[in-house]
């Protein structure tokens, strides 16, 4: 069962990015196609975007593993995408780093929802999923979030070009609705809701565990750049002095 914040959570991060950071110091030259591509692997999966030209599975946009609980493969996505196939424009870059930076928040809010449940009695089957995804809405209602989309030609260009899979051109229109629909309600809470299995405290410290290493991570790609150097997810991880992507759980 996925643990997947929704678009609010990942506009949120974004935020979080370029207002403690300059964006260019993480390599982000482009911070509206940036956004966008935090909303991409979602869109073609059918929850987030229902009337979307076409349907890719979850597992293929989030190269993800088949199983109960998909994990998503951000470091797969990095090497496929970043370090190997990398977008010939700034625009592209910044799609797909948008792209890959989902991938890890998709990563870490899963892996600490797995960790949550081995340590705290909760319901299982559609109670949990409703739980969880209410606890989600909840708390993703907190966040303040204020950024929308704009349609610009890097954008359609970037997303046409996308090596992964191309968005199409009425597709970006309805992704951009639909995000700019969520950052307009996103300051109502909906009445009577209150957490239910998770809290405010645990979602937030997922937050800011995801955001530092989002930080972590592009500075530590651009010192690579810097030397005029490529990097891989295993280089990056080997210069963080962190384990391999299974050991982030």
């Amino acid at each position: 069962m996925a643990c997947m914040p929704s678009w609010n959570i990942h506009t949120a991060h974004v935020e979080r990015l370029v207002a403690d950071c300059s964006a260019h110091d993480l390599g982000i030259e482009d911070v509206n196609t940036f956004l966008f591509g935090n909303y991409v692997p979602d869109i073609y999966v059918g929850f987030m975007v229902p009337d979307a030209s076409m349907h890719i599975d979850y597992c293929l946009t989030h190269l993800a593993n088949v199983g109960l609980t998909p994990m998503p493969n951000a470091d797969k996505f990095w090497n496929m995408y970043i370090y190997k196939r990398r977008p010939t424009t700034s625009s592209g870059i910044s799609f797909a780093l948008g792209a890959w930076a989902h991938l890890v928040a998709d990563r870490f809010y899963n892996g600490k929802f797995l960790t949550f449940l081995e340590t705290h009695d909760a319901p299982e089957g559609e109670e949990l999923r409703i739980c969880k995804q209410g606890d989600f809405d909840v708390f993703g209602h907190t966040l303040g979030i204020s950024s929308c989309v704009q349609i610009t030609p890097e954008l359609l260009e970037a997303a046409k070009k996308f090596r992964g899979y191309s968005i199409l051109p009425q597709d970006v229109e309805k992704s951009v609705d639909v995000a700019s629909s969520i950052v307009r309600t996103s300051e109502s809470v909906p009445a009577n809701q209150e957490y239910r299995l998770l809290s405010a405290e645990w979602l937030a410290e997922v937050f800011e565990a995801c955001n530092e290493r989002l930080v972590q991570w592009l500075t530590a790609w651009q010192a690579f750049e810097s030397e005029g150097k490529r990097a891989s997810a295993e280089d990056i991880r080997a210069q963080l002095g962190l384990g391999s992507a299974g050991q982030d759980l």
